[in-house]
């Protein structure tokens, strides 16, 4: 080979390298799963070292990385993130302005809906324009197609025409980035913190990069002080961090990645390829899978920030130990839940009052599912429940709270689920835990006589259901209630010993009080195995809405829901012979769910002692247990690694 032709060959290699290290591949995101991430921040940590005395520097410097970060997940829509970063600085700046020259309190307003506008105005834009599309089509009769104004400002400048104008590709965590600065503008406007003075480290908390695209959401008020504290790590500060990082890691690829690529994905992708049994095996494994990926990224993103000296809100606490949604919800995505009660549920009039607000959210919302189901019955029921509440507020002058709370806990639970993504099922899925939460309320407060009556006339509907109109809903309905209801009936038994033992022998007498215990232990399982089902089944609608074209999203997603239900409601769908097949088939995938639920039902107390045992191991062997959790770990990479789940929200 002639010696320009050997130097040229030399080159290339170096030049794809370089490439590949600063250009954005659509196809290959920057994931905390990459070795690559991994070298990233191994060089942003060797810098960080030489900076973290500096504030000014550092916090500089993490906001370069994290813009570079960012530009590496999500390319231009790095535009996007910059523009919500000064619009909502200057905004703030501006509040502040009114304040110390005592204007009045409209310029105040004023800048507060300006910077909402402007936030969820390209919140909406690229994440439900197919929605309002779709709407707008199916009740004109119209034909519009969306339109990409940026792509088509692109090609103005650029005098090309690179970039795609009839496809909206929504901005990796938009959702997130935009309800944090929303956060920020809101709490200066109420006074509760000053507006930042320094764009650069505004910058840095809005873009900050372990928890940029995928959460936790993080409140001004708890990051930005931080800010300007002087570093610090003890060594036990640091094994936490290296102990959440492998955890995050382990949840991710060895649980996550590895139920949905074996399994999960198989069975949504064509539910009527299988069986009854691995459609609901298959859906109780999604609940594991999405749990331990979102739960898994926000592990590795508070070991990351917490290596920086930087503190992110816990975001989980065991959800599937919770027993009933409600309190799913205080456990779950914490970080979101407490957003919406501060920034919607609480403005909305939370368990004081209702509003125009409300209402006017009821009555868009009926609209909406209208439009979409093409059914008047919704808005009929939507009409019936407004009506229902009015009456009751009106006449019920004792439950006025409760029926606030519902009302305003409904729409945030809505829009919580619209939230998740622009598709009807995501709607349903927000609906169904709101609905949940409020039958949990009437169900704790209600007499134990009326709580068997009424679900014994619900089952036996369901019954009459069953054998008159035969379908798979009902068939799905009356095993779950059939279970439910005789669990019941166990402890309504227990309740009438307990609570009429006068009426018992002296030998009950001094039995049942013994068997207290025991019997707060089965009724905390029972409640918890009851929770995590119900969760799991809203999350057949969440799972068939997400991995979904936008524009297709709301058919496709419906289709599959149905599809499933029909295989789980289908006694031929349910072939006894083929099961042990499917549990020889799948052997690793329900050994793997079974451990994965095991672990997460474990005490608290108990986790916490072997995290602290690692934090307090010698240097040398936390190293040698870290390489080796990472050997371990990467040994159940599948195909190609996996983006986490809540990238596309």
């Amino acid at each position: 080979m002639p010696k320009g032709r050997e130097q040229e060959h030399a080159k290339k290699p170096m030049w794809d390298f370089l490439l590949h290290t600063f250009t954005f591949d659509a196809g290959k995101p920057l994931l905390f799963t990459q070795p690559y991430f991994w070298g990233f921040f191994l060089v942003v940590y060797l810098i960080f070292t030489i900076l973290y005395r500096k504030k000014i520097a550092r916090n500089t410097f993490l906001l370069l990385v994290s813009l570079f970060f960012y530009y590496k997940t999500s390319g231009l829509s790095i535009l996007i993130l910059i523009t919500v970063t000064v619009s909502d600085f200057l905004i703030a700046k501006g509040m502040q302005r009114v304040r110390d020259k005592n204007h009045s309190q409209v310029w105040l307003k004023a800048l507060l809906v300006l910077s909402v506008v402007i936030d969820l105005g390209l919140l909406c834009y690229f994440k439900y324009a197919y929605f309002f599309t779709n709407m707008v089509n199916d009740m004109l009769g119209t034909s519009f197609r969306v339109f990409d104004i940026f792509a088509w400002i692109g090609n103005g400048f650029s005098n090309t025409g690179r970039f795609d104008v009839d496809n909206i590709v929504l901005p990796v965590g938009i959702s997130f980035y935009v309800f944090q600065v929303i956060s920020y503008t809101t709490d200066v406007y109420n006074g509760r913190m000053k507006p930042v003075d320094n764009i650069l480290d505004f910058g840095c908390y809005v873009a900050f990069f372990p928890q940029l695209v995928a959460g936790p959401i993080v409140r001004a008020t708890d990051f930005i002080p931080q800010l300007y504290k002087p570093f610090h790590l003890s060594k036990m500060q640091m094994g936490i961090a290296v102990f959440w990082i492998l955890n995050g890691l382990a949840k991710k690829i060895i649980l996550s990645d590895y139920l949905a690529v074996s399994f999960v994905d198989r069975v949504f992708e064509n539910p009527l390829l299988f069986t009854g049994f691995e459609n609901l095996a298959a859906l109780f494994c999604y609940s594991l899978q999405v749990y331990a990926d979102f739960s898994g990224y926000t592990d590795i993103a508070i070991g990351v920030a917490m290596l920086m000296g930087f503190y992110l809100p816990k975001n989980f606490d065991s959800p599937y130990k919770a027993r009933n949604p409600q309190e799913f919800w205080r456990r779950w995505h914490i970080s979101l839940s407490s957003w919406l009660k501060n920034y919607l549920y609480i403005p909305l009039g939370g368990n004081r009052s209702v509003g125009f607000g409300t209402f006017f959210w009821i009555i868009t919302i009926g609209l909406v599912g209208v439009i979409l189901t093409g059914s008047w019955w919704v808005g009929g029921i939507v009409t019936a429940l407004l009506l229902a509440a009015v009456a009751g507020i009106l006449w019920r002058k004792d439950k006025r709270k409760t029926i606030y709370a519902n009302m305003n806990n409904i729409i945030t639970m809505l829009l919580g689920g619209l939230w998740h993504g622009a598709s009807w099922n995501f709607m349903i899925w927000g609906g169904l835990n709101a609905c949940g939460m409020i039958v949990h309320r009437w169900w704790k407060d209600m007499d134990w006589h009326l709580r068997m009556g009424l679900l014994t006339i619900v089952y036996l509907s369901c019954v009459i259901w069953k054998l008159a109109a035969p379908a798979p809903l009902a068939n799905v309905l009356f095993v779950w209630l059939s279970i439910f209801w005789g669990g019941s009936a166990v402890r309504y038994l227990y309740y009438l010993l307990t609570e009429y033992i006068p009426l018992t022998t002296k030998r009950m007498q001094g039995v049942l009080p013994k068997m207290k215990p025991l019997t707060n232990a089965l009724t905390t399982g029972w409640n918890v195995l009851n929770a995590f089902t119900f969760i799991t089944f809203t999350r057949l609608f969440f799972r068939s809405g997400s991995n979904l074209d936008p524009a297709t999203a709301n058919q496709q997603a419906w289709e599959t829901a149905q599809n499933m239900v029909h295989q789980m409601g289908s006694p031929i769908a349910w072939n006894a012979a083929v099961m042990p097949d499917i549990l020889t088939a799948y052997r690793t995938v329900f050994i793997l769910f079974a451990l994965g639920m095991l672990i997460h039902w474990l005490p608290t107390r108990f986790k916490r002692r072997y995290r602290i045992w690692f934090a307090k191991m010698p240097l040398w062997a936390m190293a040698i247990v870290t390489v080796l959790a990472v050997f371990v770990i990467y040994q159940f990479i599948v195909a190609d690694l996996q983006a986490f789940i809540y990238f596309q929200f």
